[in-house]
């Protein structure tokens, strides 16, 4: 069993290791069945891609896909203690391929150029920002990107994504789409 303010990573050169991550309302790491699935859907490694985790919080997915051989994993999260908490178990880690900013998602998007090859779209709930997240994102996406949703209600899913994988958990939905964007 977990402990409270903690996730194991379940897969890759970091498996059975702890992330510690602070107490906050909208912060809910996707839980181990969650992303068990998911790495199926995507493969069991990541070798040589590039992986976006746009809302980072716990940073279990951009982590587990960095352990899982990723060339290189931006986590990007605007709360200053997940922030705090994702620079100190990436030092624990010593996770070279793993890159943390602080800063908001939609800023993020902005400002930065790169395309990822993969990248996990977990907003706080609350937020319902993920049509307009999906749009913004379009020239982020290098190739054929996978982006993985989880959300509470997912969201119409905009022209030029297929779904490629749904379920759902609990109260959790998540599917994996595929961005035919060339």
């Amino acid at each position: 069993m977990a402990k409270r303010n903690q996730v194991r990573i379940i897969a890759g050169q970091w498996r059975r290791h702890q992330l510690q991550f602070p107490s906050a309302s909208d912060l809910r790491p996707t839980p181990d069945r969650v992303r068990e699935t998911l790495f199926n859907w995507l493969g069991q490694t990541l070798d040589d891609k590039t992986c976006l985790d746009l809302f980072a919080g716990s940073g279990a997915l951009g982590f587990e896909a960095a352990s899982r051989a990723a060339r290189s994993v931006v986590l990007v999260e605007r709360d200053r203690a997940a922030y705090a908490a994702l620079v100190a178990n990436a030092g624990k880690l010593r996770a070279a391929n793993v890159e943390v900013l602080h800063e908001d998602a939609f800023a993020f998007l902005a400002r930065d150029r790169r395309a990822f090859d993969v990248v996990f779209l977990d907003p706080p709930y609350q937020l319902a920002v993920l049509p307009e997240l999906l749009a913004q994102l379009r020239p982020h996406l290098a190739g054929r990107s996978l982006v993985y949703l989880e959300a509470a209600s997912l969201p119409e899913i905009p022209p030029g994504y297929e779904v490629l994988h749904q379920s759902r958990a609990g109260q959790v939905n998540y599917l994996l789409l595929e961005s035919g964007h060339n």
